[in-house]
């Protein structure tokens, strides 16, 4: 019997249905052994050797595992091809006594080396042969490569996970107590996370600091001399006489309308016309990091929520008959390599369902963006390009539907021709009383679909009427319009995801993990409109970090340690120096820190924090506890900083503490409306003079008062800003808004 071992139950379950009987397929269910839960589990005096157990939950799936290895003619370690999965194999090799316990432990390999001693190498003949085997897909002729090509396992592999791994358990063991001690039990650091949390934080008061601007344009509606109205078309104006006016030289209204004045009555012709063709190029297939952002713009699933449903269609979907069929390559990827064996498949698939004119005379490859990507990988595809989704849509769940589409869509259209428009650009001038305009319009027109056909664009075609240099035009309306400047956009998981990714931060394996961290451990969290905001722990802890513990969360320098994992994981570094150079200064610091920080100094800095939350950035009014009459303080707890009794623990009165939004409350016009979230982490606006005055109201106030009733105006959804008053009708639309690029 040969027996082979993956780590999850589904993946085995499919990769059962193209072995034959001679083969048992048995899971681990994921790691088998790991850094204890109550201890460090890392030896910082002995080279940082890593202590590794069993845990009880395990264990029987262990016992299991090992009953089947000693049976078993050769064991087969098929868990995924990335560093986690290779760590995995090597584990099993360790738990399950298939490495000769009687030679000492191997140093890590050069390139090309064995990370194991096969065990029919050994001294010990009882033990079964072990091989190694990886395959991008799950699919029969895959799964029949692999076994005839197996390897060893890559210790290089093996000690990049170890040192991600043992770097981010002394971050998180060694820091979190600090912060219990120094600040609040229940708080904790990473490695990568805390920077994570930083960017938002980041962003977060850049919005704060946003000044807005305002700025006009003028625009105007033409059409040629004794055209038909539905040939209008609109172009906006950028000179004045021969000089480019820049997005700020109309900066109010006065200077827009003089524009207008100064154009009654004016000439209009053609000053120039320019058409060319424009072909455009399909966006590569997807990464890890394209897939969420793709998935979170388009189809609205997190991160979190992209990589589950991307390991069920990897893993296997039962298709009927079929049986379990893996349906995309594996989703932990930061290439963009294509086998020349889907290349050929897609071309004959595009053929065949959109004829001659789509398909390519070439394969469409595309250059990797990630420097560290690993060619030998491939980008997230369907496993077989002839299954249409639609063709197979009764076997999935909706959304394992819409993700399985997405991938297929993305993948046919790189190797699709490229989609052709007719653009035009045209200068319309006007001579004016006192000075010559110039307004631009540009259309384009989709002569050919291309790619186009099954991955569209947002953009919609503007069709220009065919005109001609000095043809002369008529005015049908000139249109002052008054913009503003608007901050950066929050992050939302998919821009995060990118900014990760762009700095050097994290690796496909963990940028899903570290979006969902920073939200379950309450540092950041998801608006109504799923921008990521950091809440006041976020920001607080966020602030001592910086100031006390600045190479945690240095972005260059988390992008250099995942440089040097990188390097390990290619051989061109032993881990443990990483580690001892990094060690050294971070204990030094942290030890320095707890005889320098008293609770104290944090307290003072918790209450500068909090007292930054009142109107318009002052102070906010000390208050009285109602029940004893003593004074309130400010203190932290795990969710963020609260008000407590100063007379602790006679008195154990505590009240929330939100952030002030400079609105005054309509009830009982003493306090300021603030912003509060309800145990189950829902926001809210209510009076911080609560419980004295209980008015509050689930939508964000804009400090205006209707001008109906009187009642305060609120943010609703659809850019809609209408009464609080569910007795009145008032409504009106959002300002129009300019992003600041």
């Amino acid at each position: 019997m040969n027996l082979v071992i993956v780590e999850s139950p589904t993946k085995a379950k499919t990769i059962k249905h193209f072995l034959g009987r001679q083969y048992s397929v048995k899971s681990s269910y994921g790691h088998i052994r790991d850094l204890p839960q109550k201890s460090l589990g890392v030896d910082t005096e002995n080279d940082f050797k890593p202590k590794y157990v069993v845990s009880k939950k395990v264990k029987p799936t262990v016992d299991e595992l090992k009953a089947a290895a000693e049976r078993a003619k050769t064991v087969i370690l098929a868990t995924d091809e990335d560093r986690e999965g290779e760590a995995i194999a090597w584990h099993l090799t360790q738990a399950l006594g298939l490495a000769d316990s009687k030679l000492p432990p191997a140093p890590s390999p050069p390139a090309g080396r064995t990370g194991l001693r096969r065990a029919g190498k050994t001294q010990n003949s009882k033990l079964p042969d072990v091989q190694r085997i990886v395959f991008h897909e799950i699919t029969r002729s895959a799964i029949e490569e692999a076994l005839k090509n197996p390897r060893d396992i890559n210790m290089q592999l093996v000690d990049a996970q170890q040192a991600r791994r043992i770097l981010d358990r002394l971050v998180g063991y060694k820091l979190s107590p600090f912060l219990w001690r120094k600040v609040a039990s229940g708080l904790s650091a990473g490695r990568v996370q805390s920077v994570a949390v930083r960017l938002v934080v980041e962003r977060e008061r850049e919005i704060e600091k946003f000044q807005k601007q305002e700025y006009w344009s003028v625009e105007a509606t033409l059409r040629k001399e004794n055209a038909p109205p539905k040939e209008a078309f609109v172009a906006s104006l950028t000179k004045q006489d021969g000089n480019t006016l820049d997005k700020f030289a109309l900066p109010n209204a006065d200077a827009a309308q003089a524009v207008a004045v100064d154009l009654v009555g004016a000439r209009w012709q053609v000053a120039e016309v320019e058409r060319k063709e424009v072909r455009r190029t399909p966006p590569p297939p997807f990464t890890t990091s394209t897939l969420q952002q793709a998935a979170s713009s388009r189809l609205h699933i997190s991160a979190r929520e992209t990589m589950r449903l991307a390991q069920q269609l990897y893993e296997g979907i039962r298709l009927g008959d079929d049986g379990e069929v893996g349906l995309i390559t594996y989703m932990r990827t930061d290439s963009t390599n294509l086998s020349q064996e889907f290349l050929g498949a897609a071309r004959a698939t595009i053929d065949r369902r959109f004829g001659h004119a789509y398909e390519l005379p070439q394969p469409r490859r595309y250059r990797t963006k990630s420097k560290n990507a690993q060619e030998a990988h491939e980008a997230i595809r369907p496993t077989d390009p002839n299954r249409d989704p639609d063709a197979i849509k009764q076997y999935l769940a909706p959304r394992q539907y819409r993700l399985y589409q997405l991938i297929w869509q993305r993948a046919l259209a790189t190797q699709m021709a490229a989609a052709v428009f007719d653009a035009t650009a045209l200068e319309a001038e006007a001579r004016g009383k006192a000075h010559a305009w110039i307004f631009r319009a540009s259309g384009s027109v989709l002569m050919f679909d291309g790619f186009l056909k099954i991955w569209p664009l947002s953009s919609k075609d503007v069709l220009l009427p065919p005109l001609a240099k000095d043809d002369p035009l008529t005015t049908d309306d000139i249109s002052p319009q008054q913009h503003f400047t608007a901050p950066p956009p929050r992050y939302s998981e998919a821009t995060l995801v990118k900014a990760l990714e762009e700095h050097g931060i994290g690796r496909p394996s963990t940028y899903a993990p570290t979006i969902s961290t920073i939200q379950d451990r309450g540092y950041v969290e998801r608006d109504e409109q799923k921008q990521l905001r950091p809440t006041q722990i976020g920001m607080l802890v966020n602030d001592l970090l910086v100031e006390h513990f600045p190479k945690i969360v240095d972005i260059q320098f988390t992008a250099k340690m995942e440089d040097e994992l990188d390097q390990i994981a290619e051989g061109k570094m032993p881990w443990v120096p990483v580690i001892r150079e990094f060690y050294g200064p971070f204990k030094e610091n942290l030890d320095e820190k707890y005889q320098t920080i008293s609770k104290s100094k944090i307290a003072e800095h918790i209450q500068t924090f909090a007292n930054g939350t009142g109107a318009n950035g002052a102070p906010a009014e000390p208050q009285v506890c109602e029940k004893c009459g003593k004074s309130m303080v400010v203190k932290i707890g795990r969710f963020g900083p609260f008000l407590a009794c100063s007379g602790f623990p006679e008195c154990r009165n505590t009240k929330p503490l939100g952030k002030s939004l400079d609105v005054k409350c309509p009830k009982c016009e003493k306090g300021n409306l603030v912003i509060k979230r309800t145990k189950t982490k829902k926001t809210f606006y209510a009076c911080d003079q609560y419980p004295n005055c209980d008015f509050a109201l689930w939508d964000k106030p804009t400090g205006e008062k209707c001008p109906t009733c009187g009642s305060l105006l609120v943010e609703k959804r659809g850019k809609k800003i209408a009464c609080s008053n569910k007795d009145c009708n008032y409504a009106k639309s959002q300002p129009n808004k300019t992003e600041e690029k």
